[in-house]
C-alpha cells in the first residue's frame, strides 16, 4: 500500500513538476457515446516549489467527481496529497512522500 501511494505521488510530483515552466494551465475534453456526454476539466498551477491541480469529471447522467492534489519538492524528497469526492460526496485522501 505504502509502495503504492509513494508511486502515486511521485508521478503527481513529476506530471505537476513539468507544469511549472507554464506556472498555470488549465483543459478541458469531452466525448459522447450512446449514453451521452462525458466532460473533464482540469486545471492546475505551480509556484515556489510547490504545485496544485483540480480535475472535475463529470459523466452523461450529470454526477461528478472531483480530485483536488498538491506536492512539493525539496531536497530530494517529495511530499504530496491528493483527496477525491464522489458524486454521493463520500471522500478518500491519500498522502505519500518519496525521497531519492
Amino acid at each position: 500500500m505504502r509502495k503504492t501511494i509513494a508511486l502515486s505521488v511521485l508521478a503527481l510530483a513529476l506530471s505537476l513538476g513539468a507544469a511549472a515552466d507554464a506556472q498555470a494551465w488549465s483543459r478541458r475534453a469531452s466525448s459522447t457515446g450512446p449514453a451521452g456526454t462525458s466532460t473533464v476539466d482540469a486545471s492546475g498551477s505551480c509556484s515556489g516549489g510547490s504545485c496544485s491541480r483540480a480535475i472535475t469529471r463529470t459523466g452523461p447522467a450529470g454526477n461528478s467527481v472531483n480530485r483536488t492534489g498538491s506536492a512539493s519538492c525539496a531536497n530530494g524528497s517529495c511530499t504530496g496529497t491528493s483527496t477525491t469526492t464522489g458524486p454521493g460526496g463520500q471522500t478518500r485522501t491519500r498522502t505519500g512522500s518519496v525521497t531519492r
